[in-house]
């Protein structure tokens, strides 16, 4: 009797346990914590991103080192997503266009990045690259890398993501680094507006990069000042009123400046005057 009891008593336990372990491995995994992936993300912002190696869509190496010299936007995507990276790539593509109007298309060099070690392989990359038009883009590049050097490279980039149902739950993060390769802004949200893309980039390129007195980097210069958004075509334009308005200030200011002078010559010729009769009189 007492060895049957141990026996249930062994069943029953062993059953407890099973519950247990199923109820852990049916139980969805933990959401990301908006607040400390926005933290993470944030706290990147000036950090310099590591010469990772990574594998290109044609299973070529490539080097982040070599993508130095100019800023760099790293769109972070998985090519098995079926909902916010297609859109997010989709909306960076036009983002890109309309920039690179306004910047050059040789200003700024885009990598989208597959985050997915185990799925992003060339194939899926090269699939990925052709539904979206990536190929006819020139100084795009689709690229993996290795399950270690993934971790460093969205480390350095302060992506956050974990596998969700055979998926992943990431935040929709567009990263720009500048010519160095030390993060400089990040981009939220699958249609984020041109704006936000464009002024970092525009920093980047025409306004604090520029030292030299060269009349290209002075005419650079001056397209910064005068390029602005128009919010009903929703696109970058040259703003010509900016000339009418310097050429109007120079001229009021060189009138101010003309009357200035001639208020203070007519005063100095009139001291000469008074001067003078005071002279005489002391002569005689």
């Amino acid at each position: 009797m007492g060895a049957l009891i141990r026996s249930l008593c062994i069943l029953w336990m062993a059953a407890l346990s099973y519950g247990a372990q199923a109820q852990t491995v049916d139980q969805p995994p933990e959401a990301l914590d908006a607040e400390q992936v926005y933290r993470i993300s944030q706290d990147a912002i000036g950090r310099q991103v590591g010469n990772h190696v990574l594998r290109d869509q044609r299973g070529a190496p490539l080097s982040l080192a070599d993508l130095r010299g100019r800023p760099l936007v790293i769109s972070l995507i998985y090519t098995s997503c079926s909902s916010i990276c297609p859109v997010t790539t989709d909306h960076l593509v036009n983002a890109v266009k309309d920039a690179r109007k306004v910047l050059g298309e040789k200003s700024f060099g885009v990598l989208s990045f597959g985050f997915d070690a185990s799925g992003d392989k060339p194939a899926q990359l090269r699939a990925f690259a052709i539904s979206h038009g990536l190929r006819q883009l020139d100084d795009w590049r689709v690229a993996s890398a290795d399950a270690e050097t993934t971790e460093a490279l969205v480390k350095d980039l302060g992506f956050s993501w974990r596998a969700a149902a055979g998926s992943f739950d990431h935040p929709s993060q567009t990263t720009i680094l500048d010519a160095n390769g030390k993060v400089y802004r990040q981009l939220y949200g699958e249609t984020f507006p041109l704006p936000v893309f464009m002024e970092p980039l525009k920093d980047l390129i025409l306004g604090k990069t520029l030292r030299s007195a060269a009349p290209a980097d002075l005419w650079n210069r001056l397209t910064f000042l005068c390029t602005v958004y128009n919010p009903l075509t929703r696109a970058y334009r040259f703003d010509y009123g900016i000339f009418f308005g310097i050429f109007f200030g120079a001229v009021s200011l060189l009138l101010t400046a003309l009357v200035i002078l001639r208020l203070w010559l007519e005063r100095r010729r009139a001291g000469r005057y008074r001067a003078a009769p005071a002279h005489q009189e002391q002569t005689r």
